[in-house]
Formats: structure tokens, C-alpha cells, sequence
């Protein structure tokens, strides 16, 4: 059952990244969670059970790709939509995170409004 405000879990090992990206959602009236890296994401996805991750690729313990990897193949997580904000920018990257079944890739430095609409969207059920 999900509360009146969609829950995001952001997913970066960048204090100053995770805390624009939570000021921008919760501004928007989002529920938002952070994890440091992609063991402590895999960790909270159970607790608190979001509709859409923001998630970084380059993390310490384990990266984006792995996470999304998991997250994908557990029945149980694998509808959670899933956002790579990454600096990796390179067209190879891009191809990667829509084989993992990313559904929508943003590069840094990322324009707030654009991550707001994506997510909002996303987390409505609606294409971007």
C-alpha cells in the first residue's frame, strides 16, 4: 500500500549530489530515502519500498549496474522503475542501462526540472 506521497530511494555515494537530488524531490512533495552506495540501496529497497530509484553507477561495495541487475531479476523489485544519474555519458553506458532495463538514463550535471518531471512521471505509471 503506498502512502499519498510516491517514495523515491536515492542511490549516490556524493553527499552533495544525494541532497540536491533530495531537496529537489521533497520540494515536489516526494517521500525520499537515500542509500551511499549499492549494498546499502539493496538493503533499503525491502524497508521502504519505493516506486522509482535514482541510482549513480560509479559507488564503492557495489555499482549501479549491479544494483540494477538485482533489482531486475528479483520478482519482487523488479517493477520499481529505475533512473540512472550518472556522469557517464558515453553512448556505450547509455546502451548498457537500457540492456539492465534502466527506464531512463540522465547524466550529470543534470537539470533539476528534468529529473522532477521524470520522476513525477514514472512514478505515475506514465512513459517518458
Amino acid at each position: 500500500m503506498y502512502s499519498a506521497a510516491p517514495r523515491v530511494l536515492v542511490v549516490d555515494d556524493d553527499a552533495v549530489i544525494r541532497q540536491l537530488v533530495v531537496v529537489n524531490l521533497e520540494l515536489e512533495g516526494f517521500e525520499v530515502h537515500t542509500a551511499v552506495d549499492g549494498v546499502d540501496a539493496l538493503e533499503m529497497v525491502r524497508s521502504v519500498a519505493p516506486q522509482v530509484i535514482t541510482l549513480d553507477i560509479m559507488m564503492p561495495r557495489m555499482n549501479g549496474w549491479d544494483v540494477a541487475t538485482h533489482l531486475r531479476e528479483d520478482p519482487s523489485t523488479a517493477d520499481i522503475k529505475l533512473i540512472m544519474l550518472t556522469a557517464r555519458a558515453q553512448e556505450a553506458d547509455v546502451k548498457r542501462g537500457a540492456r539492465v532495463g534502466v527506464d531512463y538514463y540522465l547524466t550529470k550535471p543534470f537539470d533539476p526540472d528534468e529529473l522532477i518531471t521524470v520522476v513525477q512521471r514514472l512514478a505515475a505509471g506514465q512513459p517518458v
